[in-house]
């Protein structure tokens, strides 16, 4: 792997803008993240995964995009089906649970059959989120359900499908999103329940997911932990919390650093996030004077990021020898037994 920067980039468009291309072979992302507006049709796709590796010189970098289901999902028919959400999988999960396990586990794979074949190899689920009565639906219906048991299952079966598929899954967002009563991408939500009562409730599924390669953090205040500063730029979240309590050790990125949840100028938020000792920095919008102060205070990535980060792209296996149509098929009966 020749050297990266320490962020992963979004990009405005179908193709890369002269701009873009300089910038980007400049500055050296890690991975990219692609949305709707980055896709039309499969040829489209794939030449620009293939442009935004051979940018940065290497085959294994990671390309990631947020395909969960239901309302968070930037393919769409005709290129893919319309998925069920998290929160669809849940209730059935809750009529008969083996059901509902291998629903996520397909859901995932049928999402690595999509992906891989287009050159996308991580996929920002599951979500482990735990939502409480009354919180934002910023989270809501992506969730498996109100209960940490269900969540865990149901987070373990899809990470299990993405991995079987050849994909690399981010559990999303640690250390929790579901008790925040404001939309991260507005507002910076605070949560000011009882640690007790947090582990139990919302930091449980990460802790038992915590084996896993990736995670996505939380533009979210626990005042438990830390009353000034949400987990994405809390040191005390990260080591006392991520680290220790949940004893997650892979590769830490951050949630939209452009979302409003955070506060200051670019420059200010990216360092914000690695002084907290996060290992990656996450920009979405593909906005170049964004990207520029982003990029600007990014350091190499390098030391304990790098190995988590190597450890990241081994944990990719080649994808089992299921049937596509056999699997999709398989998918489509067990929604249509529970309707």
């Amino acid at each position: 792997m020749s050297e990266s920067k320490a962020w992963i980039a979004g990009t405005t468009g179908l193709k890369l803008t002269p701009d873009e291309i300089a910038f980007f072979r400049d500055e050296r992302p890690w991975g990219f993240i692609l949305f709707a507006r980055n896709v039309s049709e499969p040829a489209q796709i794939e030449d620009l995964c293939a442009h935004l590796r051979d940018l940065v010189d290497r085959d294994d970098a990671l390309v990631l995009i947020d395909q969960e289901g239901g309302r968070v999902q930037r393919l769409r028919p005709p290129l893919v089906p319309d998925y069920p959400s998290g929160s669809q999988l849940g209730a059935l999960f809750r009529e008969n649970e083996e059901l509902g396990l291998r629903s996520a586990w397909l859901l995932s794979r049928l999402h690595a059959f999509d992906l891989l074949k287009l050159g996308i190899n991580v996929d920002c689920l599951p979500v482990l989120d735990v939502p409480v009565e009354g919180a934002n639906d910023v989270i809501g219906t992506r969730a498996y359900g109100k209960h940490p048991e269900i969540v865990t299952a149901m987070g373990r079966a899809a990470a299990d499908g993405l991995l079987a598929g050849g994909m690399l899954p981010v559990i999303k967002h640690i250390p929790g999103h579901g008790r925040a009563f404001a939309d991260t991408h507005h507002e910076l939500p605070t949560v000011a329940t009882p640690l007790e009562e947090l582990a139990e409730h919302d930091f449980a599924p990460f802790r038992a997911l915590a084996d896993l390669p990736m995670a996505m953090s939380a533009h979210v205040i626990f005042s438990a932990v830390d009353p000034k500063n949400p987990a994405t730029t809390s040191g005390k979240v990260v080591e006392e919390i991520i680290r220790d309590y949940i004893g997650f050790d892979g590769l830490l990125m951050s949630d939209d650093v452009s979302m409003n949840a955070l506060s200051g100028d670019y420059f200010d938020r990216t360092k914000a996030i690695f002084a907290a000792g996060l290992d990656i920095v996450l920009h979405c919008h593909g906005i170049m004077d964004q990207m520029k102060a982003v990029a600007a205070c990014t350091p190499e990535l390098e030391g304990k990021a790098f190995e988590r980060a190597q450890r990241a792209i081994e944990y990719r296996k080649e994808p089992d020898t299921s049937n596509e149509e056999e699997l999709r098929e398989e998918f489509q009966r067990t929604f249509e037994a529970v309707a």
